[in-house]
């Protein structure tokens, strides 16, 4: 996992492997095509650069890396919240040809409803919103997402369940479907 961040052929099928999560991770958080084909590759250039810190110990190489997008993605939403204009149309849209522009909006527009769960989501605690966005949403275990956030499994249990608790009280029964 280290050599990702020295060995071409090893980056090419670490991205490769996690390149669907990826952009389905960021799909769900941006509207926007151009932005989402920008933190995609932040997130893979952030994998890389902190390659030499991963610790197998800590938790599979999915979870580091739902960790890294996590950041990347919560970065982008704090400088967004301080500008007055949306980052999303950057001068590197131009690198993108009309076919790869139609793909990324395709794949947004797929990701539209779980995009307004989302919203419903944050109406819980952040904590909570945190442990079911990894598992409920991105499909890590209790455990890995336990990794992911720096807290014990069964303190991910916990705010699992309190969050399904109250996403059943607050979303119709078709919604809330998400798994155990």
């Amino acid at each position: 996992m280290r050599e990702i961040g020295t060995d071409q052929d090893a980056f090419e099928a670490f991205y490769r492997e996690h390149l669907d999560f990826v952009r389905k991770y960021v799909a769900r958080r941006v509207d926007d095509a151009h932005t989402a084909a920008d933190l995609t590759a932040d997130i893979f250039l952030a994998a890389i650069e902190s390659a030499h810190r991963y610790d197998e110990a800590k938790g599979s190489s999915g979870a580091w890396l739902a960790g890294i997008a996590r950041n990347v993605v919560a970065d982008h939403q704090r400088k967004k919240a301080r500008e007055l204009r949306a980052l999303g149309r950057i001068n590197g849209r131009a690198l993108l040809d009309e076919a790869s522009v139609e793909r990324i909006n395709q794949r947004l527009d797929a990701e539209r409803a779980t995009r307004q769960l989302y919203r419903t989501l944050q109406n819980l605690p952040a904590t909570q919103r945190a442990v079911v966005e990894l598992v409920a949403i991105d499909g890590l275990s209790l455990a890995d997402s336990a990794a992911v956030l720096g807290i014990t499994a069964a303190n991910a249990r916990t705010r699992y369940h309190r969050a399904r608790t109250r996403l059943r009280s607050a979303l119709p029964t078709t919604l809330c479907e998400v798994p155990s």
